[in-house]
């Protein structure tokens, strides 16, 4: 229903901010991420939003970047993780480093956000992986468009999202598409 929001930035509790937009304020839940990212008070700001709407409350999440937002919204369907919980795994490490752990199946990493414990890790990463890994992990961790279309071609050829991120990260940065492909097939076959 509310997609984003763009208005003066009127107060920060973390992890609410106060959003004025044209003389109404909406009261928004926002990551750390997001938090540390805001302007001064007063300044003008735009967030993508995720409205939940409960029995007994109606609640406004904020986000800086849209794969924030995407993460987010993968995160609260897992079963055991609400939107606190998945505020709260935004908060404690980026996207990329999520994706990551996810890709690599890291449980360690993800324990280490308050709240989290190992059956509950254990789940989040069974649930996301091939969700998260190629797909918004992707976006946030590589560097260039050209990294991405590697990406996405060794995962369309059948490489686990862990072994194509492995292959990518031998590879230079400025390699181009047809010859990051044949690079990271190269390494794969060995």
């Amino acid at each position: 229903m509310i997609g984003r929001l763009t208005g003066q930035l009127a107060e920060k509790n973390p992890p609410e901010i106060l959003l004025d937009c044209n003389g109404v304020g909406y009261e928004v839940l926002v990551p750390m991420s997001t938090f540390y990212n805001l302007p001064a008070l007063g300044e003008k700001i735009s967030l993508f939003t995720h409205f939940i709407v409960r029995e007994d409350a109606q609640l406004l999440y904020g986000f800086g970047s849209t794969t924030e937002r995407a993460a987010f919204r993968l995160l609260i369907k897992i079963t055991g993780i609400g939107p606190r919980m998945a505020l709260s795994v935004l908060s404690g490490m980026s996207v990329a480093d999520l994706a990551q752990a996810v890709t690599l199946q890291e449980t360690g990493r993800i324990v280490k956000v308050p709240g989290i414990g190992k059956k509950t890790a254990e789940r989040l990463l069974l649930e996301l992986k091939g969700k998260l890994g190629a797909d918004i992990g992707a976006q946030a961790s590589v560097s260039n468009e050209a990294q991405l279309d590697i990406l996405q071609a060794l995962v369309a050829l059948g490489y686990s999202d862990k072994d194509a991120a492995l292959a990518l990260k031998a590879l230079p940065q400025d390699v181009g598409v047809s010859e990051g492909i044949k690079l990271a097939l190269k390494s794969l076959g060995k």
